[in-house]
């Protein structure tokens, strides 16, 4: 009888914990939860739990709608009090914010993320909660911070992105309580809030070389995974996961991984950079392809780029920057990579095979040994690494 009574006594208390931080969709879904729990020791005291969750007047949209955003304008951003600058940059982009390339599985991860955002009443009619807190992981350019934006976007609400470099205050002491007035503030309304690079702060606490300062804000992190409410999306973005404390990984729902792009996307991502360019640009479309395999959004869009404005201003023509790009690409190559390019380049261009030799580095003999004695080996170049 007073285990009963001390377990009441904790479902209280954690009940009114969650009602004083002002966190009603949290409250809603430990209610749901003891509903659950108290149907077969207490059927009366569940039917009027379950009762006052149906008869609660209910928000007339979900918890991260834009209904619930009028108040974020009157919030002034919080700064450091040392240098006043901003602790969080702001982003408020529409639905209609264009989807970043993304890989089949990845699509799917962050397709369920959103509809668990956008039926979350559901869940917690079942007693469950949405995502709350997701870490990307993935080298720099493969679309991290661009998907949280997207993400954010989706969701109708800011994204908040907490400037790392402004938290670490020269005053000691001081970033810890930068961090927390950051993370105070992007508890406040509905938001996706992301840790950029959190590797450079939430590093192993055994780190020798670390000072004691990086070492408190990794305990604030990790306090604030564990209670971060339902009402907002914590997200984290890290190129280095080695150097993160392990105890973090253990706290974050959700792990997603940002790989470099296949082949498939680098071919839709080489036509979406190339805009209205692509007329232009479009006969040198596989060659791109397989010259860019390896690398990511941010280093394609970057090439793409230089070779439209110098196209606009007439200083090469098109042919002229592919070749000098498949000359500078064919120099990291391995030997079987540069003897697929050229036989890609024998087939598909009308470019001498001295010049497709002078280009990749492969002889004008192996040239024609793979271009005549074996023309299937094209076929399986273009099948396996450029059909989108």
């Amino acid at each position: 009888m007073l285990d009963e009574m001390n377990e009441a006594q904790s479902d209280l208390a954690q009940v009114i914990r969650l009602a004083l931080a002002e966190q009603s969709e949290d409250v809603r879904l430990f209610v749901a939860r003891l509903v659950r729990k108290y149907r077969n020791t207490d059927p009366e005291l569940a039917e009027q739990l379950d009762l006052y969750l149906r008869t609660k007047t209910h928000r007339a949209s979900a918890p991260m709608r834009k209904a619930m955003q009028p108040a974020l304008p009157t919030q002034t951003l919080p700064v450091d009090d040392e240098s006043r600058l901003s602790l969080l940059k702001v982003f408020k982009d529409t639905p209609d914010r264009e989807q970043p390339l993304l890989s089949i599985s990845l699509e799917e991860t962050l397709s369920q993320l959103i509809q668990e955002r956008r039926q979350t009443e559901r869940l917690a009619s079942m007693g469950l909660s949405p995502t709350r807190s997701a870490i990307f992981v993935g080298p720099p350019g493969v679309g991290k911070t661009l998907t949280a934006r997207w993400l954010a976007a989706q969701l109708e609400v800011p994204l908040y992105v907490l400037d790392l470099t402004a938290v670490m205050s020269s005053l000691l002491g001081r970033s810890g309580s930068n961090l927390r007035t950051a993370l105070d503030f992007a508890k406040r309304s509905p938001c996706v809030l992301l840790l950029d690079e959190i590797d450079a702060v939430a590093k192993r606490r055994s780190d020798e070389t670390d000072i004691g300062e990086l070492k408190r804000l990794v305990t604030v992190i990790l306090q604030e995974v564990d209670e971060w409410p339902a009402t907002g999306l914590l997200l984290a973005a890290t190129n280095h996961p080695e150097l993160i404390d392990p105890a973090l990984w253990r706290r974050f729902d959700l792990v997603v991984d940002f790989k470099i792009p296949e082949t498939p996307a680098v071919k839709a991502a080489i036509k979406r950079f190339l805009g209205p360019d692509f007329a232009l640009f479009g006969r040198w479309i596989d060659i791109l392809t397989f010259a860019f395999n390896g690398e990511s959004f941010s280093d394609i869009e970057r090439d793409i780029q230089r070779f439209r404005r110098a196209v606009a201003l007439g200083t090469a023509s098109d042919a002229d920057l592919i070749e000098e790009f498949v000359k500078s690409r064919a120099l990291v190559m391995d030997r079987q990579a540069r003897i697929d390019l050229a036989v890609l380049l024998a087939k598909q261009t009308r470019l001498s095979q001295h010049t497709i030799s002078d280009l990749t580095g492969v002889s004008r003999d192996t040239i024609r040994k793979y271009t005549a004695d074996q023309p299937s080996i094209t076929k399986k170049i273009s099948k396996r690494e450029l059909e989108a």
